[in-house]
């Protein structure tokens, strides 16, 4: 009896410890599972890659190198440059490759089409992209996949010339034409670090294209689906297909390098052929493929919440006062605002407008490093006295940095403001409202507080309203002043 009782003791304890290890494995339920830096060498075919990347909450970019290949590598840096401008992903560290024999191609249609504003972009201020890897390296400790979606030169590089790069870089995903082909474009870039690649020991994943070519991939009916698909990642590839440059060249229709970002979220759908260190992934072409880049466009490759499946997005489902502006704040600021918006209000127990200015901020620091909730520190400078103190409110909920996860700071020892400061991977950036619409919010709140009293129902009817206003009026991409602050 005593064995078995010693032996139910011990099972018990092992149950524990893996509850616990489980527990710690998955203990960040934002954490998405794969972080990535990619290098570009400009084409079309990349930047409808790199905005399904950017588009999934399950990736991570950690950094974006340009490389020369379709393009060279100061024109394909314009390029990655003006696309996270136009996405407001600012933050997302671009460098540059400039050391390699191949100087690109310049390929009329790829050099013709624009990814976005391209004004006061400067490639000679790019940082080299060694630097760049050493750097991304030091500030974040996960594994990440590197992935080349143009020639090998910049991945063999990496593995040469950065020891500390081998132990953090989980496999190589290339988009090429096979393991045994050395005919296709990639390939030819750089064939000497082509070879090499292939040769050293960490696992490089080939990923082909999803038809043969010449065979169209973007059909108008799958065009319109991507259109509709509603975000603004979306948007820019459909926006692209449709466009003169797309329809002028055939290339444009076939599915090259956006197979891999498929294959990263749903490997299941590719056939995969190992030898030694190297795997052939070929997609098996169906329908689901599609279904699964509309997927990725919709930000649909992870679960946002935690209790409920969904925030409703049908304003009958809203109070009286609520429910006309539903549909025009999700349509014009996007559904991860409006579910922000609404959760902040709920746990502040009113509708306030410092605490819509938190959301709107906090959603706007997320979006210019790209990341997920519960991934930055937040140090606010509104104080913890109302109203301005409301605004740390929305930047729990909009950034998941809260004082349980000790990610959040109240600071009230120097004059407040509607400030904060967010730190991600050694970099540092302060938010603040714009100072004349600072001084109208704030008087407007003296005024109806000066007039009623916060004991009113008057008082708080009038907050409620303007809070709504403000909500609908107040653009994130407008009403801010962002400083890098190191």
């Amino acid at each position: 009896m005593k064995e078995m009782a010693q032996g139910r003791t011990r099972i018990l304890i092992i149950i524990l410890l893996s509850l616990f290890l489980c527990g710690a494995l998955s203990g960040h339920p934002w954490k998405p599972n794969h972080y990535v830096i990619v290098d570009t060498d400009g084409g079309t075919d990349d930047m409808k890659a790199i905005s399904m990347l950017l588009a999934s909450p399950d990736v991570r970019v950690l950094a974006i190198i340009a490389s020369p290949g379709v393009l060279s590598a100061e024109n394909t840096y314009i390029k990655v440059k003006s696309l996270l401008n136009s996405f407001y992903h600012e933050g997302i560290p671009v460098g540059i490759n400039s050391e390699t024999r191949f100087t690109g191609r310049e390929m009329p249609v790829a050099l013709e089409y624009t990814w976005g504003p391209e004004n006061g972009i400067d490639p000679s201020t790019a940082p080299g992209y060694s630097d760049l890897v050493k750097a991304t390296i030091g500030a974040e400790k996960t594994k990440f996949s590197f992935i080349c979606l143009g020639g090998a030169s910049t991945a063999w590089s990496v593995i040469r010339e950065i020891p500390e790069a081998r132990s953090q870089i989980r496999d190589f995903i290339w988009s090429a034409d096979g393991m045994s082909d050395m005919e296709g474009f990639n390939y030819n870039i750089d064939k000497t670090s082509s070879r090499s690649l292939l040769r050293q020991e960490i696992p490089v994943k080939i990923v082909r294209r999803a038809l043969s070519p010449g065979k169209q991939f973007y059909s108008e009916e799958f065009t319109d689906k991507i259109e509709k698909s509603g975000s603004v990642y979306a948007d820019k590839i459909s926006e692209f297909l449709r466009s003169e440059t797309a329809c002028s060249h055939a290339f444009s229709f076939e599915a090259t390098d956006e197979m891999v970002p498929l294959f990263l979220h749903f490997p299941e759908l590719f056939i995969n052929k190992t030898l030694g260190n190297v795997s052939d992934c070929s997609p098996s072409v169906s329908d689901e493929m599609k279904t699964s880049v509309l997927k990725i466009l919709k930000g649909e490759t992870v679960e946002r919440n935690q209790v409920i499946k969904i925030i409703p997005d049908d304003p009958s489902f809203y109070f009286d006062d609520i429910a006309p502006s539903v549909s025009t704040i999700i349509n014009r600021y996007g559904i991860d605002e409006w579910t922000s918006g609404v959760i902040a209000n709920e746990l502040h127990r009113h509708l306030g407008v410092f605490a819509i200015v938190g959301v709107k901020m906090g959603i706007r620091a997320r979006e210019y490093f790209n990341t997920g909730v519960d991934e930055f520190s937040v140090v606010s400078f509104a104080g913890s006295a109302p109203p301005l103190s409301c605004m740390n409110d929305g930047l729990q909920v909009s950034t998941g940095a809260t004082p349980g996860h000790g990610l959040l700071k109240v600071v009230n020892d120097q004059p407040l403001a509607p400030s904060a400061e967010f730190t991600y991977l050694g970099k540092k950036i302060r938010l603040t409202l714009k100072s004349e619409l600072a001084q109208k919010i704030s008087s407007e709140l003296q005024e109806i507080n000066f007039i009623y009293g916060l004991d009113s129902n008057i008082y708080w009817e009038l907050v409620r309203k303007s809070s709504v206003n403000y909500w609908l009026s107040l653009d994130r991409h407008e009403i801010f002043d962002i400083e890098v602050v190191e």
